[in-house]
Formats: C-alpha cells, structure tokens, sequence
C-alpha cells in the first residue's frame, strides 16, 4: 500500500510543492524519496513505500541500467510478473514485481502492457527518450490515483487527492482534481518546458471480458461445456471453485506476514478458509490470523468466531462501543475523502481493526472479501429486481462504481495506519470475467437466497460451516453491532443533535450537488466540506438500493430485510 506522487511543469519552487506529498506519508511508512528528474528541473517524483515485495531494490521511482531513459512510479501488485518474465524471456534486474512494466512498455508497448498485467496497480510510467508520460489505473480501481491538469498543461499525481489540494499553479482559475478512471491508461505528450499535453485516453479493459493476461495464467481456459437445458451447472460451478483458489493462490505473493479479515459473512469466510488452506499447502511458516469486529453480541463477531474455529485460525477480536466508533468519524472522513452515508458507517469498523492489525500484530498483507456483493448479486435489494436482465446490468454498473464506495473504503482505512496493504480475490479479473460471462439467469437470488450460484458452488466441501455458507446478506455497517439496535441506529441518534432542522430545511441551496437528505448525510456533507471544500463532485451519487423507494442504503430499513433469529 505505497503512495505515489509526481509532478510535470510545476511553475513553482519544487521545495515548496514536495510538503504536499506528505500528506500521503501514512501509505508508506517505511521510506520515502523526492526526485527531479534529470533534464526536467520542473518534474519530479514523490514515493512513500510500504515494503511487501524485494526490500532491497524496492524504492521508487524505479530505474534499471537497460533502460536509463525510463522512470517509473506505481502502487500495487502484478501477480504474473514471474510467469510474463519467463514468457518473454525477460532480464530482470531487481526482484521487484513492478519490473515487469518497463520490459512489457518496451517490447509492446503502453496499451499491451497495461492489458497483460494481472494484479491491482496505479502507474505513472516517464519515458524521457520519446518524451512522453503514461498514466494507468487497474479495472476496478482497487489501488487509488487522482489527476490534477491545468489549461497550461501542468500535470499533478497522487494516489490521495489530499496529496494535490494545496499544490500551487500559474493559471488564475483553479485546477479540477478528479479521479483517474479505472481500466484506462493516458498518454502525455511532455515539452521542454516540462508542461504536458494529453494525446490518448484508452480503456484496456473491461469487466465483462476475459482478461488479455489469462492466455498466460496457472488456470487454463476454461471450458464451457453444453448440454440440452443449457449450461452444465456441475462444470460451472467446478469453474467458480478453481478461479477463485486460483485468485487467492496467487495473491500469497508476499515476504511479509499475511492475515485475513473475517466478517462472518460468505465473502470473507470464504476468502479466509480458502487462505487457511492454501497457506498450509504452501508451507507458510506461521498460522494465518483472521481479525473480526464488533461489539460483544453482534451477529458478525459471533459468525466470524464460528468460522475461525472451523478453520484452525489465529483468530482476534477487535470490540468497541458506539461511543468509539462515533469519536473516529471525523478522521475517518478525513482518509476517505468522501462524504457518502453507507461508506462512513462501514469504514468506521474498518478503520478501527486496521489499527488494531497494526499496533497489536505482525501481519502486513490482509486479504478481505470486498467485490463479491457486486460480482455475484449479492445485495439484499437483488430480489426486488425486475428481471435477470436488470439484474445482470446493475451488477455490471456496482462493479463499474466499485471505485468510488468498497474499494475506496477498504484501501483508505488500511492505509491510514500504514504498515497494510489489502487484497481482495474477489476482484480477480479471470473470476469476474467468468461469473459476469455466465446467463443472466443463473446469477439472480433463488429460493430466497442471495448468491445462491456462488454458496451452491461451495456446498458439501465442509470449506466452512453450512451454517455460514447460508447465511443471509448482513452489510457490514450493520451487523458488527448487536440486533437490538444497529450502528446506523446509533450515529443518526447521536448526529440528530448536530443538524437543526433549519440547516436541513437550507441543504438543497447549501449543497445542490448531492444533497443531504437525512441529518446523518448532512453532518457528513459539512465534515467532508471542511477538508476538501468545493470538491463534492469527487462523488457522482450517493450509494442507495435499486428497486426499493429509499431514503437509507442500510439493509436493515428494507421491508425484505429479516433479521438472523427471524431466518
């Protein structure tokens, strides 16, 4: 979880701008460089580094003798570095994974290179000897990137917006910050004067087709196998099986201790029985340990201490009480550099068993669950879909927006307390291409059951207890607090005080771009503007349920909503 920054044609002192980068200091705690870059006074290169991969030669940005006239700044992780390497013969220099980008650049250029890495990266790529600069993000946006670009062509970079709110410029108009849109790279002409200019934005790839990198993955095409009602369900769910051991096999990729997070739910019970076993297969010389959350009855920390139990794991449990939880909302708001209702209450818990991971334990790699709601229909609001079409098409635009809510929550509250890097199988590109490629039929709830395909796929193996393997959708947010009474029930009680009815009565003219419409989104919104003041369109809506006439995105304000003891 490192954080890059980089400028191009700063019009001023590079002195000055580099405090700004310290703002992401948290993301890398482990060291830190400012470079210029040679023949260009007026660009330089930020790196915080957090060590995962080759703590030798891992600072950034990274240079190799073969390539003297290339620059490269990422963040991330390429799981088939080792199996490209060998595919084209490739001489490394380092051991580091990000090496793989400058030899792929060279042999084919951006958009191949771009489209054969399997992992989660954000890049900025320097190539002084043409004179242009590459930008790129992975599909789902799982590791975070912001642009700032003025009308004369300076460019500004950084994996926080944070990290470029305060960066000055010549233009008399402000400068907008956007997020870099995930699956596409951006190619910069670079002048003399170090200004740049944009020539190409492209999108490499996309969720609903097969990676260009899986010709070249540990799991073979996969076949499809018909028969005379349509699809072999025994094969496809045998397909589900494979990719998804293959997503967690290959994130193992690590030199230093790796850990779980543990809801209870399917998802990250899943990914945990799934790293538990695999961990031993490899030989890994420690036990994995699994961190759940909660307070002392919730449904979430009795189901997670069920399933570690079930799998032999070293197994923490982080609680807290609403009090805690409320005191952090602020910072909270200050790493996630949004204001959206259902991300905040999900990211306090979030927040709060990172920082146990990280004062309490040696674990640094953490693998959760995030992506599979969005892949496999797992929201409770699926049922009320209209038809598998609809549902099919939502599930595509969840997994478009993943940027802006779930990845964004689990990469700002790991990396606020530094020392963490998550990763999430279930956003493996080879995994989604295939469930999103299956009939839009055999995806919906069935028999009353979320994800029905993806629990049938895991049924009788004794992976985790059947128990779990049933258990119905409970959103974070929710079910880390007793049944009594929620988390969301708690912060609009405690926030009620906060917003006067008058202040609400003022919201659509205070704030006309995504209005607050409850007192909860109104503390957010006026939080959020304290930080980051002006800059509301980081967020293009707020996260709320489909089908269902809503006010809350919480599962548990849905008439279709049944508590556990009701299940």
């Amino acid at each position: 979880m490192c954080g890059i920054w980089a400028l191009f044609g700063s019009d001023e002192c590079m002195s000055v701008q580099c405090t700004c980068a310290m703002k992401i200091a948290h993301r890398g705690p482990d060291a830190f460089r400012f470079e210029n870059v040679n023949g260009f006074t007026n660009c330089c290169f930020g790196f915080h580094r957090l060590a995962i991969v080759d703590q030798l030669y891992g600072m950034q940005p990274l240079r190799i003798k073969k390539f003297p006239y290339m620059w490269l700044c990422y963040n991330g992780e390429i799981y088939n570095h080792q199996t490209l390497r060998k595919q084209f013969e490739f001489d490394y220099q380092t051991k580091m994974d990000g090496e793989i980008l400058l030899h792929l650049y060279d042999r084919f250029g951006v958009k191949k290179m771009a489209s054969l890495l399997d992992g989660v990266f954000a890049f900025i790529l320097l190539d002084t000897a043409n004179r242009k600069v590459h930008v790129g993000r992975d599909t789902y946006g799982v590791r975070p990137l912001f642009k700032l670009l003025t009308d004369d062509g300076f460019l500004a970079l950084c994996s926080e917006a944070k990290g470029l709110i305060d960066i000055t410029h010549g233009m008399g108009t402000p400068a907008s910050i956007v997020p870099f849109p995930p699956g596409h790279f951006e190619v910069f002409d670079l002048k003399p004067s170090g200004k740049v200019q944009s020539i190409q934005m492209e999108q490499f790839h996309c969720c609903r087709q097969q990676p260009s990198h899986a010709i070249y993955d540990t799991v073979e095409k996969l076949p499809i196998k018909f028969v005379s009602l349509g699809l072999d369900e025994e094969l496809v769910k045998s397909n589900i099986r494979n990719l998804f051991e293959n997503a967690v096999r290959k994130r193992l990729m690590a030199h230093r201790r790796i850990g779980c997070l543990l809801s209870g739910g399917l998802d990250s019970s899943l990914v945990a029985a799934t790293l538990v076993k695999l961990a031993k297969e490899e030989k890994l010389p420690y036990p994995i340990q699994t961190f759940a959350i909660g307070s002392d009855d919730s449904p979430d920390v009795l189901a997670a201490r069920k399933v570690a139990n079930h799998i032999g794991s070293e197994h923490h449990e982080v609680t807290f009480t609403a009090e805690e939880g409320i005191e952090v909302v602020k910072e909270v708001i200050f790493h996630l550099e949004s204001y959206d209702v259902t991300t905040i209450r999900a990211s306090v818990g979030m927040y709060l068993v990172s920082k146990y991971i990280r004062q309490k334990t040696d674990s640094v790699v953490i693998f959760s669950g995030e992506g599979s709601d969005e892949v496999t229909q797992g929201y409770i609001y699926f049922h009320k879909a209209p038809t598998p079409k609809a549902a099919a098409e939502d599930s595509i635009r969840l997994m478009e927006e993943l940027y802006m809510f779930d990845v964004l929550r689990a990469d700002r509250t790991t990396a606020a307390h530094g020392y963490l890097e998550l990763r999430v199988p279930f956003l493996d590109h080879r995994f989604t291409a295939y469930y999103l490629s299956l009939p839009d039929e055999m995806r919906v709830p069935r028999d009353g059951v979320e994800k029905h395909l993806l629990r049938e796929s895991f049924k009788g193996l004794g992976l985790i207890p059947d128990e779990i393997l049933w258990r119905r959708k409970e959103a974070f947010s929710d079910g880390m607090t007793s049944l009594k009474k929620s988390w969301y029930t708690y912060l609009q009680e405690h926030l009620e005080s906060m917003v006067n009815d008058e202040d609400m009565e003022e919201a659509y003219k205070r704030f006309p771009h995504n209005p607050p419409r409850t007192k909860e989104a109104y503390y957010y919104r006026q939080e959020f503007e304290k930080h980051y003041p002006g800059r509301a369109q980081w967020l293009s809506h707020y996260w709320m349920p489909r089908w269902i006439d809503a006010i809350d995105p919480s599962a548990r304000t849905l008439s279709i909503y049944k508590a556990e003891k009701d299940q």
